[in-house]
Protein backbone atom coordinates (compact mmCIF):
# COMPACT_ATOMS: atom_id res chain seq x y z
CA UNK A 1 0.00 0.00 0.00
CA UNK A 2 1.74 3.39 -1.34
CA UNK A 3 2.23 6.02 1.78
CA UNK A 4 0.51 9.35 1.44
CA UNK A 5 3.33 10.78 -0.27
CA UNK A 6 3.75 8.82 -3.23
CA UNK A 7 -0.08 9.96 -3.81
CA UNK A 8 0.06 10.33 -7.57
CA UNK A 9 -0.63 14.04 -8.09
CA UNK A 10 -1.44 14.55 -4.38
CA UNK A 11 -1.20 18.14 -3.63
CA UNK A 12 -3.36 18.85 -6.86
CA UNK A 13 -5.93 16.53 -5.73
CA UNK A 14 -5.70 18.38 -2.72
CA UNK A 15 -6.21 21.81 -4.28
CA UNK A 16 -9.37 20.71 -6.37
CA UNK A 17 -10.94 18.71 -3.59
CA UNK A 18 -10.53 21.96 -1.04
CA UNK A 19 -11.96 24.27 -3.87
CA UNK A 20 -15.20 21.73 -3.91
CA UNK A 21 -15.19 21.63 0.14
CA UNK A 22 -15.35 25.30 -0.41
CA UNK A 23 -18.11 25.26 -2.91
CA UNK A 24 -20.53 22.82 -0.72
CA UNK A 25 -19.77 24.47 2.22
CA UNK A 26 -21.92 27.62 0.50
CA UNK A 27 -24.13 26.56 -1.24
CA UNK A 28 -24.87 23.03 0.31
CA UNK A 29 -26.98 20.61 -1.45
CA UNK A 30 -29.96 21.38 -3.53
CA UNK A 31 -28.68 23.27 -6.81
CA UNK A 32 -28.42 21.38 -10.44
CA UNK A 33 -24.96 20.77 -11.57
CA UNK A 34 -24.60 23.75 -13.56
CA UNK A 35 -24.50 25.91 -10.92
CA UNK A 36 -21.60 23.73 -8.73
CA UNK A 37 -19.71 23.88 -12.14
CA UNK A 38 -20.03 27.64 -12.64
CA UNK A 39 -19.31 27.90 -8.55
CA UNK A 40 -16.26 25.42 -8.55
CA UNK A 41 -15.04 27.17 -11.99
CA UNK A 42 -14.82 30.74 -9.90
CA UNK A 43 -13.52 28.88 -6.45
CA UNK A 44 -10.93 27.19 -8.84
CA UNK A 45 -9.81 30.43 -10.69
CA UNK A 46 -9.86 32.37 -6.88
CA UNK A 47 -7.52 29.79 -6.19
CA UNK A 48 -5.05 29.83 -8.97
CA UNK A 49 -5.95 26.50 -10.10
CA UNK A 50 -5.35 25.64 -13.56
CA UNK A 51 -8.28 24.77 -15.59
CA UNK A 52 -10.50 23.83 -18.49
CA UNK A 53 -14.29 23.48 -18.25
CA UNK A 54 -16.00 21.00 -20.84
CA UNK A 55 -12.59 20.28 -23.19
CA UNK A 56 -12.38 18.30 -25.60
CA UNK A 57 -9.88 14.93 -24.80
CA UNK A 58 -8.83 12.76 -27.29
CA UNK A 59 -9.75 9.02 -26.56
CA UNK A 60 -8.22 6.11 -27.75
CA UNK A 61 -8.80 2.70 -28.73
CA UNK A 62 -6.32 -0.28 -28.75
CA UNK A 63 -3.13 2.66 -29.23
CA UNK A 64 -5.39 4.20 -32.02
CA UNK A 65 -6.58 7.82 -31.48
CA UNK A 66 -10.33 8.41 -32.29
CA UNK A 67 -12.60 10.95 -33.84
CA UNK A 68 -14.21 11.10 -30.82
CA UNK A 69 -13.45 13.07 -27.94
CA UNK A 70 -14.50 12.61 -24.12
CA UNK A 71 -15.67 15.81 -22.51
CA UNK A 72 -15.34 15.96 -18.75
CA UNK A 73 -16.83 18.89 -16.83
CA UNK A 74 -13.05 20.22 -15.58
CA UNK A 75 -9.72 19.50 -17.04
CA UNK A 76 -8.01 20.53 -14.13
CA UNK A 77 -3.65 20.92 -14.11
CA UNK A 78 -3.82 19.54 -18.01
CA UNK A 79 -3.62 16.29 -16.53
CA UNK A 80 -6.37 15.73 -14.22
CA UNK A 81 -9.87 14.94 -14.71
CA UNK A 82 -13.12 15.91 -12.84
CA UNK A 83 -16.30 14.75 -12.85
CA UNK A 84 -19.55 16.64 -10.58
CA UNK A 85 -22.73 15.04 -9.98
CA UNK A 86 -25.56 16.73 -8.07
CA UNK A 87 -27.62 13.51 -7.27
CA UNK A 88 -28.52 12.09 -4.06
CA UNK A 89 -25.91 9.44 -4.04
CA UNK A 90 -23.12 8.15 -6.78
CA UNK A 91 -23.72 5.15 -8.54
CA UNK A 92 -21.44 2.17 -10.24
CA UNK A 93 -22.23 3.69 -13.85
CA UNK A 94 -21.13 7.42 -12.16
CA UNK A 95 -17.74 5.64 -10.87
CA UNK A 96 -17.41 3.50 -14.37
CA UNK A 97 -17.83 7.03 -15.99
CA UNK A 98 -14.47 8.06 -14.38
CA UNK A 99 -12.68 4.72 -14.77
CA UNK A 100 -13.66 4.45 -18.49
CA UNK A 101 -12.63 7.87 -18.97
CA UNK A 102 -8.88 7.21 -17.41
CA UNK A 103 -8.82 4.69 -19.83
CA UNK A 104 -9.50 5.78 -23.02
CA UNK A 105 -7.84 9.33 -22.63
CA UNK A 106 -5.00 7.65 -20.84
CA UNK A 107 -5.07 9.97 -18.40
CA UNK A 108 -4.15 8.63 -14.60
CA UNK A 109 -5.99 10.34 -12.52
CA UNK A 110 -9.58 11.50 -12.22
CA UNK A 111 -11.72 12.64 -9.71
CA UNK A 112 -15.52 11.71 -8.96
CA UNK A 113 -17.10 15.07 -7.04
CA UNK A 114 -20.87 14.86 -5.50
CA UNK A 115 -22.82 18.19 -4.54
CA UNK A 116 -26.16 16.50 -3.99
CA UNK A 117 -24.94 14.74 -0.52
CA UNK A 118 -25.45 16.74 2.95
CA UNK A 119 -21.50 16.31 2.93
CA UNK A 120 -19.55 16.65 0.11
CA UNK A 121 -18.88 12.75 -1.70
CA UNK A 122 -15.50 12.27 -3.47
CA UNK A 123 -13.80 9.87 -4.47
CA UNK A 124 -10.27 9.59 -6.58
CA UNK A 125 -8.93 7.35 -8.81
CA UNK A 126 -5.83 6.30 -10.52
CA UNK A 127 -5.17 4.23 -13.50
CA UNK A 128 -1.46 2.37 -13.52
CA UNK A 129 -0.70 -0.37 -15.98
CA UNK A 130 -4.43 -1.52 -17.31
CA UNK A 131 -5.74 -1.35 -13.52
CA UNK A 132 -8.07 1.30 -11.30
CA UNK A 133 -7.47 1.81 -8.01
CA UNK A 134 -9.15 4.34 -5.43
Amino acid sequence: MPHIQDLLYKDEVYNIIGAAMEVHRELGPGFLEAVYQEALGIEFHSRGIPFEEQVRVNLHYKNHKMKTYYVPDFFCYAKIIVEIKAISKCTPVNEAQVINALKSTKNEVGILINFGESSLYWKRYVLQKGRHKK
